[in-house]
C-alpha cells in the first residue's frame, strides 16, 4: 500500500540528520510536520474505512453462516417428508453457503490484519509527529549553532538506497503478479478433467450427507 510506504518513509526519518543536511532547517522542519499531519489525517481516513469494511465482511461471514444452517434444516425437513428430490437440492444450497462462509471468513481474518497494520501506522507516525513537534525549535537552534561555528554540513539529503529499495520491492510485486496472472491463464486453458471429477465427487457427498440426515431422522 502506496499509504504505508510513505508513512514508514517519515517514521523512519532522523530529524537531526535531516536537519543537519538542510539548507533551509526552519522551512524543513515545518514542511516535514506538515507532511506527518497530512499524511496523519490519511491514516485515520483509512483506519476507519477498514474497520467499517471489516465489519461488513462479518455481517457477510454471519449471514452465508446461518443460510448454510437454514439450509440443511429444510433438507433435513425434506427427508420427513419422503422428498429425496428436495432434500438434495436443499443439500447443495447448504453446501454453497458453506463454501462462501468460508471464503468470507479468510477475508475477515486477512481485513484484521490490514486494520492492525493500519493502527500500528498510525500509532507511529503520531509518535514521531510527537517528536518532529517537540524537537523542531531545538534542532534549528542546534543547526543555527553549527553554522556560526563553521559546522554546516553539504546540503541535500541522500534517498538513493531507499529509493532502489523500493523500486526493487515494486519490480518484485510485479513479478510476482505476472507469475499470478499466467498461472491463472494457464489453469483455465487446461483440460476441464480436473472440474469433471469435482462435479462427481460433489454429487457423491450430496449422497452422503443425504445418506446420513435420512440415518438421523430414522434413529431418532
Amino acid at each position: 500500500m502506496a499509504l504505508l510506504e510513505r508513512v514508514s518513509t517519515l517514521v523512519r526519518a532522523n530529524l537531526n540528520d535531516l536537519v543537519d543536511k538542510a539548507e533551509d532547517p526552519e522551512k524543513l522542519i515545518k514542511q516535514l510536520i506538515l507532511d506527518m499531519e497530512n499524511q496523519l489525517l490519511q491514516v485515520k481516513t483509512q483506519v476507519a474505512i477498514s474497520i467499517a469494511d471489516q465489519h461488513v465482511l462479518e455481517g457477510k461471514l454471519k449471514e452465508n453462516g446461518e443460510n448454510e444452517k437454514q439450509w440443511l434444516r429444510r433438507a433435513e425437513l425434506a427427508v420427513d417428508k419422503k422428498d429425496d428430490a428436495l432434500a438434495r437440492s436443499a443439500i447443495e444450497r447448504s453446501m454453497s453457503y458453506k463454501g462462501m462462509t468460508e471464503s468470507f471468513r479468510q477475508q475477515v481474518e486477512d481485513q484484521k490484519t490490514q486494520v492492525e497494520n493500519l493502527k500500528t501506522a498510525l500509532l507511529k507516525l503520531q509518535q514521531k509527529l510527537a517528536e518532529a513537534q517537540a524537537k523542531s525549535d531545538m534542532l534549528i537552534a542546534q543547526h543555527r549553532r553549527s553554522r556560526a561555528l563553521g559546522k554546516a554540513v553539504d546540503a541535500g539529503m541522500t534517498i538513493g538506497d531507499q529509493s532502489k529499495a523500493a523500486a526493487f520491492d515494486r519490480m518484485k510485486s510485479k513479478v510476482r503478479h505476472t507469475e499470478a496472472a499466467a498461472q491463472a491463464k494457464s489453469e483455465l486453458a487446461a483440460d476441464n478433467v480436473e472440474d469433471r471429477f469435482a462435479a462427481l465427487e460433489k454429487q457423491d457427498e450430496i449422497d452422503r450427507l443425504l445418506e446420513e440426515i435420512k440415518s438421523k431422522r430414522k434413529a431418532g
